[in-house]
């Protein structure tokens, strides 16, 4: 017989913690890491110094002033910083709610480091990369198959750049039918994706938020009273980042296209919903995919990425160029597109990520995908149970009803009773090994936090961030200056937030940095 086995808290985990220099700070003049061999002879008397042919203000006068170190030195360098990193490959990383952090199957980081793929120059001509283009191609039809679109571009380097092209999208189809001045209101809600209502007032557009009801939806009868003649498109994430799923959301692409209105579908939490609905089973014109969120790419801390983007074949024209063709014998990059929006990153996307969607689609299969989604939802859901019992915490909106994908929290009641606030709550959650992620500002959700557990971890690690939570939160209660003053056991204390707050003293580079602190 055996008996459940009891959960463990890592009360002893500490952080790794190095007293590290920049880069810059370990230069030391002559120290080398590479030392590059000469040019040949022949090489040389076929193309001269490299330099020569230049124009003279194309060349640099002194060399850039480069840090040099020696592969020793730098190897230990990076080493430290990795040991000073909290991740999806060291702890339970469902905390790092709406980012999607499950497990990246390292057998597709080896294919995307295989030499045929990462050796690839994107200005190779397309006959001596067929094998890559047909990649894409196969990733373009999966992609059309579990969304219901009719043509898909992997240029959009991340689900925000999904967004914007879906913007330009809608602006330029209203445009090409001569009432692009006069639809410029674009339509989101308050739950969608903050990218969603920042890609629209980029491209120039009066954004109009529909608020929450008692559900944490936005209703339809507040959509039927924001549309008109003046109204570009919906951009709505569903379900939404309270884990909430629209029924209606028929209703509100209807209610959009009766109008004249286009409606993207912001799919960033679609990890609970592959292989049961679909975008076109809700009538949008187009949809994106986060590959590295859905898709089992590394998220990559906002790059490498991949915003794949789908439409119906009425807006194809509008694509991004190129896009990638097979005619039955070769494939081909296609840029003759005389309605496209135009490059809008280099080159045709991140094609070793590519690569790793695409393994993960063909690994899982279209039963493997649904499991996916049927998997995160049950983890979330469990989770939800276990933390509504957390003394403190809480579900808002849609009370006793099931989630999708994760859920969006709140510590009101412990933060009335204790002054405990969220953001205490994440850093003590540090000296533990794990992460907690509140929410996209403004905090709608009091004291908020979001989960996600997706369908990569056990019942035992949920558990163990279960156990977690419920002794972080009776600190709270036992020793509220505990937790104020965490966190303890990890590499830095409490940032200084004066930085962050004054643009006077930001220095995203060491000359500037250098200059500042003069």
């Amino acid at each position: 017989m055996t008996s459940e086995r009891s959960v463990k808290v890592r009360n002893g985990f500490h952080q790794a913690k190095w007293d590290e220099e920049l880069l810059f700070e370990l230069h030391k003049p002559g120290e080398r890491g590479l030392v590059v061999a000469p040019v040949e002879p022949g090489i040389a008397a076929e193309v001269g110094d490299g330099l020569s042919a230049l124009p003279a203000a194309l060349v640099r006068q002194q060399a850039p002033a480069l840090p040099e170190i020696g592969q020793m030195r730098v190897l230990k360098h990076f080493l430290r910083l990795s040991q000073e990193n909290l991740g999806g490959d060291l702890n339970i990383d469902i905390g790092q709610g709406t980012c999607t952090m499950k497990y990246n199957p390292k057998i597709n980081d080896a294919l995307a480091a295989d030499p045929r793929m990462a050796k690839l120059h994107p200005l190779q001509d397309p006959s001596t990369v067929q094998g890559a283009l047909e990649i894409l191609h196969s990733l373009d039809l999966y992609l059309r198959e579990i969304s219901g679109m009719d043509r898909f571009s992997l240029q959009p380097a991340s689900g925000s750049s999904a967004i914007l092209n879906m913007v330009s999208i809608i602006q330029a189809y209203h445009a090409s039918r001569a009432d692009g001045q006069t639809r410029d209101e674009m339509i989101t809600t308050i739950f969608s994706h903050p990218s969603d209502a920042a890609a629209a007032a980029v491209k120039g557009y009066k954004v109009i938020t529909l608020l929450q009801n008692e559900d944490g939806l936005p209703t339809l009868e507040d959509l039927k009273r924001a549309v008109g003649p003046r109204t570009a498109g919906l951009l709505i994430t569903n379900p939404e980042d309270t884990g909430i799923f629209n029924p209606q959301i028929q209703a509100f692409v209807r209610a959009v296209h009766e109008v004249g209105g286009l409606c993207g579908y912001d799919q960033a939490n679609a990890n609970g919903i592959l292989g049961i609905t679909r975008a076109v089973d809700a009538g949008f014109d187009m949809c994106f995919f986060n590959l590295h969120k859905t898709f089992g790419t590394p998220h990559g801390c906002g790059g490498p990425a991949g915003g794949a983007l789908g439409v119906t074949q009425a807006l194809a024209p509008f694509l991004p160029v190129p896009v990638v063709e097979f005619d039955g014998h070769r494939y081909s990059l296609n840029a003759d597109l005389p309605q496209s929006i135009g490059k809008t990153r280099a080159y045709y996307g991140t094609a070793q990520v590519a690569l790793k969607a695409y393994a993960w689609i063909r690994a899982l299969g279209a039963e493997g995908l649904r499991e996916v989604a049927e998997v995160a939802v049950l983890n979330n859901n469990y989770m939800l149970a276990k933390i509504c019992r957390i003394r403190g915490a809480s579900a808002p909106y849609a009370k006793g009803r099931d989630r999708i994908e994760q859920v969006r929290y709140s510590w009101e009641q412990l933060y009335k009773d204790t002054g405990v606030t969220t953001e205490d709550i994440a850093l003590r959650m540090a000296d533990f090994g794990m992460h907690l992620w509140s929410s996209h500002h403004p905090f709608i959700v009091p004291q908020p936090f979001t989960v996600e557990p997706t369908e990569s971890y056990s019942k035992e690690e949920l558990d163990e961030y279960l156990a977690v939570l419920s002794q972080v939160s009776a600190e709270a209660y036992r020793d509220p200056q505990l937790v104020k003053t965490a966190p303890h056991r990890s590499v830095c204390h409490r940032i200084d937030p004066g930085p962050f707050d004054d643009p006077k003293r930001w220095a995203i580079t060491w000359r500037l940095y250098q200059r500042k602190m003069k």
